[in-house]
């Protein structure tokens, strides 16, 4: 069995790697592709995005899913894309503004690791909070990409809390 060797890059190398898969993926591809890879990672799938050759000309597999189990409502095409236009458009500018980038990460886990920015939309009246996240540990040398709707309300319980210390 091979070691599996692990490296890190700058954050922002990282992201820009990340959002340039995901717009790839959804938003230069052919409709019905990515309607396909939409439906697989909301049917709770794991699927390859690309093998990425690094600088050291080692190879790392991209893999994406998603968790929409916080999303209200029944998630569609549209209203996901909606969303992910929102987090790239956000993460962009995070990257581009070259802006500190909070994050995130499971107690005593830094191999999963949450950022910061989010994608907020309104369908039917309803708010939807998608973010990215990322787990590069696990026996695969692969990197998993993971899309995760949160629950919109601990944003407003939040509001509410730093409005009353004021």
């Amino acid at each position: 069995m091979s070691k599996i060797e692990t490296q890190s890059m700058p954050r922002e190398q990282f992201l820009t790697i990340a959002i340039n898969l995901l717009h790839r993926a959804f938003m230069d591809a052919k409709r019905t592709d990515a309607k396909n890879l939409f439906k697989a990672i909301s049917e709770g799938k794991r699927v390859a995005l690309t093998n990425l050759q690094m600088e050291d000309k080692s190879s790392v597999r991209f893999d994406l899913s998603m968790d929409h189990s916080e999303y209200a409502g029944t998630l569609n095409f549209g209203a996901f894309r909606s969303s992910l236009t929102a987090l790239l458009s956000n993460l962009v500018d995070a990257v581009k503004e070259q802006r500190e980038i909070t994050t995130f990460g499971a107690e005593g886990d830094s191999a999963n690791i949450i950022f910061g920015v989010t994608g907020v939309t309104v369908e039917k009246e309803i708010p939807s909070v998608l973010v990215l996240s990322t787990s590069t540990g696990g026996q695969e040398a692969a990197v998993m990409l993971r899309l995760m709707y949160l629950d919109y309300q601990q944003f407003l319980a939040s509001q509410q809390s730093d409005g009353d210390t004021a």
